[in-house]
């Protein structure tokens, strides 16, 4: 039966259901997902359960325990409860294999956050199963990261003004909002907003096929992450769902071919909307760019449908939005191949090169000396402080675009304590070919070895130090000159501003955390950066070189000791481095 319902901001722009065709392209997308691994097995959807289970145990056990220490009568402690609630791609039912949970942990007015980041946190500590872990309490949402039984988790905690958080609550009810602070709105808006979302869409199968699409594709083209400057993963939800409002009774792969031709011709900054932005019962800024400056300046803004409105793509940067309007244009030429038989679902998913595409990039690599929770809390920092120095980039009269990669490199290395010259030369040097080298000087800690008998010894001996290094990399591409020839690329107090930017981290020390930026060029790159079936560029010798490329013009490049960072670990020292979208629209 043909949906007549309206979603949206907008009428839809058709109510056709999918014809034969259209549901065979389909049955070969829903086939390519299964066969790139985008689903879980059984039995490791059984263990999320049964973590999660756990977890509820746990909070619940943690609200007692603060209550009776608050002096509060047994049974009234019993009754204060406390309930685990999930969001993201776990409540939207499109996790996949190494996926994450992101969790809330609702507490009773009694319970405060600081009893989360210390007494929670310390109960977690005591888990058998329990990795990774590290409190970040000073993030703009504050959470708590780790690994439970192989899975990851962040897990974020938020207090209502009630006295007692019974399992049956729902977090539904905009007045729950009442009398408290930001933060915890904040972190009550991550459940808030994925519910809505699976309210708001027509039909909620479509809606997870098409999505689980997109986020593959995201991830593959390097597209996918909040604190870089993408789409995260919710933004990626709301951007399918709307156009799932719009085609109501198409099938997934419609919606998927839909998203990119739409997309493609989106007027940004045009917001998109999944419904009309709220007034409620709080005090509180709703996305508004006709009252807030900080809203207009907004790039493509994708507004969350829980009250208080938000923007969840505020931290796009114009060099971000430059690569995800050039994937949008990639996406609709190949779905429209794809439809037409021409191309097979998989070429959509083709891994990006990145690591191919320019000819200079930055290598950001922040080390720290001690444990790996310490390690994991300063290079969180660093990430999530990225896109402040993307900004500052791509604002270099010589630099067109500055294009951040989503992901992490990390290696941790056992050191002599009294090798301080070669830790020297190793941070000073990671993130390159040189560095990968003496990288083979020192034994490495990996996740085979680490729990062995033999490396417990050696991260325990006295003489030894563990170091931590995780590397961060952005591609430059760079402005040549009116007559063709190539100058230097003065980023030298980008970068240092940049340093002491991120010195601001409340535990920083310069004794055992170390930041370095260098220049790295693109055949410089270490082998690491490059997955396993990816070969990686080579260099024409200057005998292969094409007649034609004698005349062609000298592009600037960063040079590797044009770029100056400083070092922490070692006592601060400095070292050198280097039409449909007009229906769509509200």
């Amino acid at each position: 039966m043909i949906q007549v319902k309206t979603y949206g901001v907008t009428p839809p722009i058709s109510l056709e259901a999918s014809t034969d065709a259209e549901t065979s392209l389909n049955t070969s997308m829903i086939s390519e997902l299964k066969k790139q691994g985008s689903f879980e097995s059984e039995e490791a959807t059984k263990k999320r359960y049964e973590v999660l289970k756990t977890f509820q145990k746990l909070a619940s056990t943690f609200v007692y325990n603060v209550s009776i220490k608050k002096n509060m009568s047994e049974g009234m402690a019993k009754d204060a409860g406390g309930k685990i609630f999930t969001f993201g791609s776990y409540r939207l039912g499109v996790y996949g294999p190494g996926s994450d949970i992101d969790t809330l942990i609702v507490v009773p007015k009694h319970v405060t956050r600081e009893d989360f980041f210390t007494v929670f946190a310390d109960m977690l500590r005591k888990q058998e199963d329990l990795d990774e872990l590290v409190v970040v309490s000073e993030a703009y949402v504050p959470v708590i990261k780790f690994k439970y039984s192989g899975i990851s988790i962040d897990m974020l905690c938020a207090r209502l003004d009630v006295n007692q958080v019974p399992l049956s609550l729902s977090l539904l009810d905009k007045n729950l909002l009442r009398n408290i602070d930001e933060k915890d709105i904040r972190a009550l808006n991550g459940t808030r907003v994925t519910d809505e979302i699976l309210q708001l869409v027509p039909k909620p199968m479509a809606f997870k096929y098409a999505l689980r699409t997109i986020k593959l594709w995201a991830q593959r083209r390097a597209v996918y992450g909040n604190v870089f400057g993408f789409p995260g993963g919710v933004a990626w939800a709301m951007l399918v769902a709307r156009i799932c409002q719009l085609y109501p009774n198409a099938c997934s792969a419609v919606i998927v071919i839909k998203f990119f031709h739409i997309l493609n011709q989106w007027s940004w900054p045009q917001p998109v909307l999944l419904k009309q932005i709220e007034d409620g019962p709080l005090q509180v800024r709703v996305w508004n760019p006709r009252l807030y400056a900080q809203d207009r300046q907004h790039k493509m803004p994708v507004i969350t449908p829980a009250y208080p409105s938000m923007c969840a793509t505020h931290n796009i940067t114009t060099s971000t939005m430059k690569v995800i309007l050039s994937e949008f244009q990639r996406g609709s030429e190949f779905v429209t191949d794809i439809s037409l038989g021409k191309k097979p679902w998989s070429s959509l998913f083709e891994r990006h090169k990145f690591f191919h595409n320019y000819k200079s990039y930055l290598a950001v690599t922040a080390a720290t000396k001690g444990s790996e929770e310490e390690a994991l809390k300063w290079s969180g920092w660093i990430e999530s402080r990225l896109r402040f120095l993307v900004q500052k980039l791509e604002v270099h009269d010589a630099i067109s675009l500055a294009h951040p990669y989503v992901k992490y490199f990390e290696h941790s290395f056992i050191i002599p304590s009294d090798d301080i010259e070669g830790r020297r030369e190793l941070l000073a040097s990671f993130g390159t070919l040189k560095g990968e080298e003496l990288m083979k000087k020192y034994t490495e800690i990996t996740d085979e070895n680490k729990n062995s008998e033999e490396t417990k010894k050696l991260i325990e001996d006295e003489s030894n130090v563990a170091v931590h290094i995780t590397s961060l990399y952005i591609g430059l591409q760079l402005q040549s000159n009116s007559n063709g020839e190539g100058k230097k690329v003065d980023i030298h107090m980008i970068c240092k501003d940049f340093l002491s930017f991120c010195q601001q981290l409340e535990t920083y020390d310069e004794k055992f955390n170390d930041l370095q930026i260098k220049g790295v060029r693109l055949y410089d790159l270490p082998d690491f950066v490059y997955s396993e079936d990816e070969e990686r560029p080579v260099k024409q010798s200057k005998g292969k070189k094409r007649k034609s490329d004698k005349n062609a013009k000298k592009i600037k490049k960063v040079k590797s000791n044009e770029v100056n960072g400083a070092t922490g670990s070692e006592g601060g020292e400095t070292s050198n481095h280097n039409d449909e979208t007009a229906a769509a629209s509200s």
